[in-house]
């Protein structure tokens, strides 16, 4: 079986993406203090449950396309969700890593802990991330134990997402101008049991829309999207 270059990496003795990666603090005498407001008294006043949908797969699969319609269309709905956007956050929160398997390991895991901040104000947290390996989402999955962690794997083929290449990153990874790119010379860890699949039709990628109705269905089944 082959390893993720987190583990070859601890394997080696490089002990970086243990230290950040550890839910463990480093400081003592730290207290969790609690507040006579609640989980249930954020989502009652919103009407909703909050949960985390974390959607992944590789570079120009549409995962931020289908966050932004996903938010879209719940705010038409009268629900309040928030993107966490892996570009983004690393405009800001996570400006001060890279791209090596250590620095992607604390990404996540950073990414992880805000995404269980925002379910817990009672928010639907929509997650798009790359998020490679199947470990550090296996993570972010346990911060969440009631279920409220809802994994979307956009399951396109390499082929297609290097035919979209909306970035223009695959053309620049084939160049060897840019190195540990997913899918091309860093491997992609595939979801084992997400709660949503969403798969390219004939070679295609399905329209956001559908795309999204696909995800509001399921919240709508499991009751997130009402009290």
């Amino acid at each position: 079986m082959r390893r993720s270059p987190v583990e070859r990496g601890a394997r080696r003795g490089q002990p970086r993406a243990l230290e950040m990666s550890s839910t463990v603090p480093k400081s003592s005498n730290i207290f969790w203090h609690d507040c006579p407001v609640g989980k249930t008294d954020r989502q009652n006043l919103l009407k909703q449950k909050g949960c985390v949908v974390w959607i992944t797969g590789l570079s120009g699969s549409g995962k931020s396309t289908l966050a932004c319609t996903l938010g879209r269309e719940l705010h038409t709905r009268g629900k309040l969700a928030y993107v966490l956007d892996g570009d983004n956050l690393r405009h800001g929160l996570n400006k001060d890593l890279g791209f090596a398997a250590e620095d992607r390991a604390e990404n996540i895991r950073r990414v992880g802990e805000v995404a269980k901040l925002f379910a817990d104000a009672g928010l639907v947290c929509i997650a798009s991330f790359i998020s490679p390996y199947r470990r550090d989402r296996e993570s972010c999955r346990a911060l969440l134990s009631d279920g409220s962690f809802i994994e979307v794997f956009l399951n396109m083929s390499l082929e297609l997402c290097e035919a979209r290449d909306p970035k223009g990153l695959y053309k620049l990874a084939r160049a060897g101008k840019i190195k540990g790119f997913t899918g091309i010379d860093d491997p992609y860890e595939a979801p084992l049991n997400c709660e949503i699949e969403i798969k390219e039709v004939d070679g295609v990628c399905p329209s956001p829309s559908d795309m999204a109705t696909q995800v509001i269905t399921y919240l709508e089944e499991k009751g997130f999207l009402h009290e």
